[in-house]
């Protein structure tokens, strides 16, 4: 039954290997610092890890290039999960940056093309990035030029929110542009589309 104990407990704190805990830590001699915060002093490492145990602690090096390296009296597997479950509200409080898509037509009309500019807009100041497409068909392929001259006017139109990644480009049937925030433009809060107006994708 204690070896089971064992396993259990001495597995936790390899998962990490940039961090060296207990019987890992060779070194000669270590400062210490126990888990109310005093000072130890400096002493071998089996001495510390001694008075670890007798607390049912581990012994955690916290600075392993200070001379002689520190270490901290502490219940590691508690601080592995604090550590996660600030990693975890950190990246919850991150903004993710989605590319929009948002398609025309060469034949595009202007109430569509104003429409489809205010959706642009709308996610711009979301923060996300849009890719405005330009589809040909069929014989549309032999003037790219009307697609182009709709990109362009596009970027000149959201000059003063936008700026273009990247200047319109051809792939097969396809003509795309990269638009992003411009610099210094305040992100407005998430706001739901209207029910009869579906999110490009």
């Amino acid at each position: 039954m204690s070896g089971e104990v064992l396993i259990a407990y001495d597995r936790s704190p390899r998962r990490d290997d940039r961090i060296r805990v207990n019987e890992r830590i060779r070194v000669r001699e270590v400062r210490v610092i126990d888990d109310a915060g005093e000072q130890l002093g400096i002493m071998p490492p089996q001495q510390a890890l001694t008075i670890a145990r007798q607390k049912g602690l581990d012994l955690v090096e916290i600075a392993a290039t200070a001379t002689p390296p520190v270490c901290r009296i502490m219940d590691f597997g508690r601080y592995q999960y604090q550590e996660q479950k600030r990693a975890r509200q950190a990246k919850k409080h991150q903004k993710i940056i989605e590319v929009k898509e948002i398609k025309f037509r060469p034949k595009v009309d202007e109430h569509d093309y104003q429409f489809k500019k205010k959706h642009i807009e709308r996610f711009l100041a979301d923060g996300d990035k849009v890719k405005a497409t330009i589809f040909f068909r069929g014989r549309e392929m032999a003037h790219p030029e009307i697609g182009r001259r709709i990109l362009e006017r596009l970027i000149e139109d959201l000059a003063e929110v936008a700026i273009a990644e990247t200047m319109p480009r051809q792939e097969g049937n396809q003509m795309h542009t990269i638009l992003s925030q411009r610099a210094g433009r305040k992100t407005a809060p998430k706001k739901e589309a209207p029910p009869d107006v579906a999110p490009a994708q």
